[in-house]
């Protein structure tokens, strides 16, 4: 995160470092929609859409997830594979 100038401190979002470019917000989401199967790799195309605009609607999902599909008591315990693609 230290090469792509991100502080990690004021990053309380997604962030996607795939091939030396770094994205966060609704970039990284919509890059990673790319690669997953089925019609998620359609959403890329909201990638056209500036980023300021894209990441107002991220935003307002990211403040409301919780109230429209709740909150679990319990995370998933990612497995070591799993554990390794994440920051620490």
């Amino acid at each position: 995160m230290e090469k792509h100038q991100i502080d990690p401190k004021e990053t309380d979002s997604i962030i996607l470092i795939d091939q030396e470019k770094a994205y966060t917000k609704s970039s990284a989401a919509l890059h990673i929609a790319r690669s997953l199967s089925g019609g998620y790799p359609l959403l890329a195309i909201f990638l056209i859409i500036p980023a300021f605009l894209r990441n107002l609607v991220y935003d307002f999902i990211a403040k409301n997830r919780y109230k429209w599909y709740g909150k679990k008591e319990s995370c998933m315990i990612p497995t070591p594979e799993l554990k390794a693609k994440f920051l620490g």
